[in-house]
Parts: structure tokens; sequence; C-alpha cells
């Protein structure tokens, strides 16, 4: 890295010793907004070209396209507004999009530009109005100030940016890769393990609880019942990665709790969901109150509460309903269990605690390994794109 560098500082101080030159990016730049398309077109008219809009991922793919070899485009409106898009070939460009077309490519390296959109978000944040739609003006667009160097450098620093970029999404593919193979390793065994012949007791669900608690929602329009110091479970809440409820995402407070017809779920427990997604399990790892989408059930001492949250991850419930999908108390009360000694249980739970370790060990470090790789792709894409101006 340090050879590359020290051979851009030399073209520099070669080509362009006393600075560069900057323009507005409307002088170098044909700024121009694409064309609107419905959603039901694009369901309707399935096809081969990408369809880029205001998204970081295309909006669908459709059988027509109205760029050609233009790749580098910038959102124009919603939360989104001033994130720049790349994308190469054929594809639509919906009219959330201003494509950026380089009017000399002998002055301006395409890539190079889109780096250097990357690096000056912030500058075309600043130039969007968010009264009501966050919205990026055309006009204002065009007064960006851009740094020109001679076209050697900026060949030179794309070589450098783009080594960082695809060094990440090789990363990423490889990393998401082993994740899925992990995965599907863990499911095969987990399904395997749980998978019983004949001679293994079975009961209902109803029949290993000890007590089946409901919960209740407070009401929020009461501020007082928020934001206090016991723990509040949703459906949203059993969504989230891993086995166990260690925290939630809302709390409420002891008034709360009292006017909300819930009830403390004690640690230990299980909790699952009847409405939205039906049988969705997780173990409580605190004490914790729950909405009236989920049931805390606290289990009779013969079955291990991991056994039966690792059993419910390889069952299928199909819930009633069109549009949220549950099942009744009763349903869930009715559903056959296999109850094989605890001993058994036990060891169970110990191997698959381990493939889940390690799917769990890749999914964690994933983001983690990937957000590295960014930083140090914007550590030196901000030192290689940063300019003195030029001062005749």
């Amino acid at each position: 890295m340090t050879k590359h560098i020290s051979k851009i500082e030399k073209l520099i101080a070669e080509l362009c010793p006393k600075g560069v030159e900057f323009k507005d990016l409307g002088e170098v730049c044909e700024i121009k907004t694409g064309q609107g398309i419905s959603k039901s077109y694009i369901s309707q008219n399935p096809g081969e070209y990408s369809v880029i809009n205001s998204g970081k991922d295309p909006l669908g793919y459709v059988d027509k396209y109205n760029t050609e070899n233009d790749p580098i485009g910038i959102t124009t409106r919603g939360a989104g507004v001033g994130s720049i898009t790349w994308c190469e070939g054929k594809y639509f460009r919906g009219n959330l999009n201003y494509a950026t077309t380089i009017e000399d490519e002998n002055l301006l390296n395409v890539r190079y530009l889109y780096h250097l959109l990357l690096q000056s978000k912030a500058q075309i944040q600043q130039l969007s109005t968010f009264d009501a739609i966050p919205a990026l003006n055309k006009s204002n667009l065009e007064k960006l100030q851009i740094p020109l160097p001679p076209l050697a450098v900026q060949e030179e620093i794309v070589k450098i940016l783009n080594s960082f970029t695809e060094l990440e999404a090789e990363l990423e593919a490889e990393l998401e890769a082993e994740l899925e193979a992990r995965k599907k390793q863990y499911e095969h065994y987990r399904s395997e393990l749980l998978t019983f012949g004949d001679g293994i007791k079975w009961m209902t669900l109803g029949e290993c609880i000890e007590k089946n608690i409901g919960g209740g929602t407070p009401s929020k329009a009461v501020t007082s019942y928020w934001n206090g110091n016991i723990p509040w479970a949703s459906v949203g809440d059993l969504s989230i990665e891993g086995n166990v409820i260690n925290t939630t995402r809302n709390h409420i407070t002891d008034e709360g709790l009292r006017k909300s017809s819930s009830h403390l779920i004690p640690q230990g427990s299980v909790v699952v969901a009847i409405k939205i997604s039906p049988g969705k399990m997780k173990i409580a790892n605190i004490d914790v109150a729950i909405n009236q989408d989920l049931r805390g059930l606290i289990l009779k001492d013969f079955i291990n509460n991991k056994f039966l949250t690792y059993y419910f991850q390889t069952f299928n419930i199909i819930g009633n309903g069109t549009i949220v999908k549950s099942i009744t108390v009763d349903t869930l009360n009715k559903i056959q269990i296999p109850i094989p000694p605890l001993s058994e249980q036990n060891r169970i739970v110990s191997i698959l605690d381990k493939f889940d370790a390690l799917v769990n060990d890749i999914a964690i470090g994933l983001p983690a390994e990937l957000q590295a790789r960014k930083q140090q792709y914007e550590y030196y894409r901000g030192k290689l794109l940063s300019f003195k101006e030029y001062a005749n």
C-alpha cells in the first residue's frame, strides 16, 4: 500500500505540484432524472434488467432498460437521499435516481468519480432539503465542487480503492457461503437428533406446562406506563438471532405492568409467539413482561427448556389468517412433543448448543469483519481524495 501511495504522491509532485483544479459537478457531468416506473409494471413485466431507484438494492427486474454503460446514480428523494449507486451495463433508472454522466472521459475517470462521490456524501446531503420528504435539487447538486487531478493520478487512486472494494466483496461472499454451509449442517443435525423412532414417549405441550401465562400492552397514550425498568417483549424480540431473551427493545413501568393485564414471566421460562410468527420460541434469560401476541410457559421438570426450543425450531406451525397468522392457546397446547429421558434431552441440547455457537460466531463476526474492511477503505479514500486546490 505504501508503494502505491508513494507513486501517487510522486505523480502529484510531477503533474500538479501547485494543487489541482476544482470544478462544479454540473460543469463536467450531465445530471438528469430517470423515468417513472410503477410497482405493478415491475410485477407484470419481469425481465433481466434491474430497476435502480431510491434504494441501494434493485427495486426489481423488468423487460426493458433506459440506461447503458452509465453506472453512477445519486438518490434524489427519501430516507436515502444523496446515496450513491453503481450499476454496470444495461438497467432501468427510476425517477428517484439522478444520472451522473461524464461529458469528457479524458478529463474524468468514471470509477474515480464514483469513489469521490462516496467520499462527498456528507456534502451532498448538506445540499439536500429536509423540510418534508428529504429531497436533492438538481441545481444544488450541480454546484458540488469536485477536485480534478490529472487522469494518471485518478487512475492510480482507482487501482488502490478498487482493490479494497473488491476484497470486501470477496470476503463477504466467502463469509456468507461459510455461514450458509454451517447453517445447513446445523439444520441437518438438528433434524436428525430431533427425529425419533418407535418407543419414544409423546405428550401434548399442555401436559408439559406447569403454567401458561398471557400478556398485554399498556396504553401508548399514557407516558407513565413506558420507559421503566421492566423488560417488555413482543414478537419482534423473538426475531433477533439467538435462542434466549437477554434484553428487549421496550421497557415498561410497574404501573404499566399493572394496567396492561401482563405478568412477569420468570427467568428460565419459555416465551412463544401465538400471532405473526406462531411457534417462534425463545428462553427468557431475564424476568420479562410480554404482550398479548406471546405466551410465557413455565415447564414441568421432566422437559429441558432448550430441548423444547430446539424442537420448535424444526416444527413448522401453520397459523390461521390471511394477513396476520395466529394460533389459539388451545391449538398450542395440543401440539405433540417427543419426551426422551431427561439425560438424552440434555445430550441433544449439548450437541446443538455447539452447532448453534458455530453459526452465531460467524454470524456475529461477519458484519464486524466487513465493518473493519469498510473503515480501512474509508480511511484510504479520505487520504487519497484530499487535494490542495490550485490558486491562480
